[in-house]
C-alpha cells in the first residue's frame, strides 16, 4: 500500500467517492493507493485533497515523508 492509501484508509474514506468528486477513474485511484511504482501527479494529489476535506500541503508533506534531497558534495 502506498504512503496515499495509508492516508485515505486512516480517514476511513471510500476510493469510489473520490473517483467521484474528482473526476479520476477508479482504476487509477485504486492504482494510486495500492501500487507503489505507480506516479502520483500534483494535480490528482490537490483534487485528492479538495475532496476529502483537507489542506493540500498536508496531504503532501504525509505522502512525501521521507523524501530527503541528495547531498552531491
Amino acid at each position: 500500500m502506498t504512503r496515499l492509501g495509508e492516508y485515505l484508509q486512516a480517514r476511513s474514506t471510500n476510493k469510489s467517492e473520490v473517483a467521484r468528486k474528482t473526476g479520476l477513474s477508479k482504476p487509477r485511484v485504486s492504482e494510486l493507493t495500492i501500487n507503489s511504482t505507480a506516479k502520483l501527479r500534483v494535480e490528482e494529489l490537490y483534487l485528492i485533497a479538495l475532496a476529502i476535506g483537507v489542506k493540500p500541503g498536508e496531504l503532501l508533506e504525509y505522502v512525501c515523508e521521507g523524501v530527503k534531497l541528495v547531498d552531491r558534495k
